[in-house]
């Protein structure tokens, strides 16, 4: 391979995908997972919701704008592998201050290139999301393929707690409304967008009880993304039931799940999930249709609620799964994809207005 160090990636079904170093070398594992996306992989890479995963990305040319210090999404890459069909190694934009290669070498993400993603891609979808193991140098794909079958999955890996803030802290003080992100592993746009209308936002850890939470005194708590399985998250799900009716609330993408199983509804696995840019959801009170940026692999399943008042508001255009949900009387809603975008269309950025009128409305109410 023209001295280049030989990387492979091996599938828990046997599957096994040759291609050479493009970031660190050595091995790790993940669950292996495609984004659709045509840019957005420093975003990408930076989600706290990639934690556990090995991320392919189906466009076929990565990195040819490079890396820059703008558009981080938290303060680090997430994702424990990257595979993509070309890497460029020139990358061309005024913005750029390092080769993705170089990004994923300098923080220990091992990468591989010239992998035929097509092929890789039509496997997961399918057979579903697999384990895998990704490794660099001299290495035995059948041995690959049994570490692949014997490491653990995501749900039995405490992702969030890898990820969340460990303590308390004030990320702006504006003079709006008090907002209380819980940290499941925000992406830090959406702590961009409540700064940016205004809000006052403090962040907690995704651990606090409702009772923490309640004692910032917030006017409404966001619920943020995350990686891995809700049904883990057993204490967010008993906190958030306890929030239920004693502020406004406001679930994103792992926050929209962990409401949903707060409400009594119940959660299963997506084959191979949603991940890209480019997801259309039909808003089912308006009836408009957005193109929304998405990254799950779970999903809350419709008609689980006992309780009426609990509705469906958004639905995915092309598998009816549910995207969103509100109750009637209590001041509580989410969505499964992220308003927030990044990467993305910002189609999507009138929830958070929506969730910021409904406190306003509360707050009323209250006084």
């Amino acid at each position: 391979m023209n001295g280049k160090v030989r990387a492979v990636l091996a599938l828990e079904d046997g599957s096994v995908f040759e291609g050479w170093s493009a970031g660190a070398e050595g091995r790790a594992f993940g669950e292996v997972v495609f984004n659709t996306s045509m840019t957005g992989y420093q975003e990408i890479l930076t989600d706290p919701s990639y934690r556990g995963e090995i991320v392919v990305m189906t466009y076929p040319l990565i990195g040819n704008y490079g890396i820059n210090g703008d558009d981080f999404e938290s303060g680090g890459p997430h994702a424990r592998g990257f595979v993509v069909r070309e890497l460029c190694g020139d990358p061309s934009n005024w913005r750029s201050q390092k080769r993705l290669s170089a990004f994923l070498r300098d923080h220990g993400i091992i990468g591989v290139e010239g992998v035929d993603t097509r092929a890789l891609t039509r496997r997961i979808r399918e057979h579903g999301a697999m384990r895998g193991v990704i490794a660099t140098g001299d290495v035995d794909p059948d041995e690959l393929v049994r570490e692949a079958r014997e490491a653990p999955d995501l749900s039995s890996q405490d992702l969030v707690g890898e990820v969340s803030v460990k303590e308390p802290y004030l990320y702006a003080d504006g003079e709006g409304p008090r907002v209380t992100l819980v940290d499941f592993g925000a992406k830090l746009n959406i702590l961009r967008s409540l700064k940016e209308r205004g809000c006052r936002v403090m962040v907690v850890p995704g651990a606090s009880t409702a009772a923490e939470i309640m004692a910032t005194e917030p006017d409404g708590v966001v619920l943020s993304n995350g990686p891995g399985d809700p049904i883990a998250l057993q204490h967010a799900i008993e906190a958030t039931r306890q929030l239920v009716g004693k502020v406004d609330i406001f679930g994103i993408c792992l926050g929209h799940q962990i409401l949903g199983l707060a409400l009594g509804g119940r959660r299963f696995k997506l084959k191979y999930g949603h991940r890209g840019a480019n997801h259309p959801v039909k808003d089912l009170i308006s009836g408009r249709v957005y193109i929304t940026s998405q990254n799950h692999g779970f999903a809350i399943e419709e008609g689980s609620f006992g309780d009426p008042d609990v509705i469906v508001t958004h639905k995915n255009v092309n598998d009816q799964t549910v995207e969103g949900l509100a109750h009637r009387s209590l001041s509580a809603f989410s969505v499964q994809y992220h308003p927030e975008a990044s990467p993305g269309p910002n189609d999507s950025g009138y929830l958070f207005d929506r969730f910021l009128e409904r406190i306003s409305g509360s707050s009323l109410r209250r006084g």
